[in-house]
């Protein structure tokens, strides 16, 4: 199934992390888009700025609950939307 994720991140190096994560959930990055740096309406984690991403991915619906859990798990992720794509 088809999914779009969207994070936000305060270190551009957690990147290669998250893109080793999906992976290991036999996940595929279809499509990234790097929607830059943005002032936050409020402070998020004592952050007042971050990096926007969205991806949309191919992953199997059984490793949809597990990626979201090695997610929430992750302290240098921000935010995160994680929704299916048509």
């Amino acid at each position: 199934m088809k999914y779009e994720l969207t994070f936000l991140l305060n270190e551009k190096e957690e990147l290669k992390n998250l893109k080793e994560l999906i992976a290991l959930q036999k996940g595929k990055i279809l499509k990234e888009e790097d929607w830059g740096e943005k002032t936050l309406s409020y402070p998020i984690k004592r952050n007042g700025k971050a990096h926007f991403y969205n991806y949309i991915l191919e992953i199997e619906k059984s490793s949809v609950p597990e990626l979201r859990k090695k997610l929430n798990f992750n302290e240098k992720l921000l935010r995160y939307l994680l929704l299916v794509s048509e």
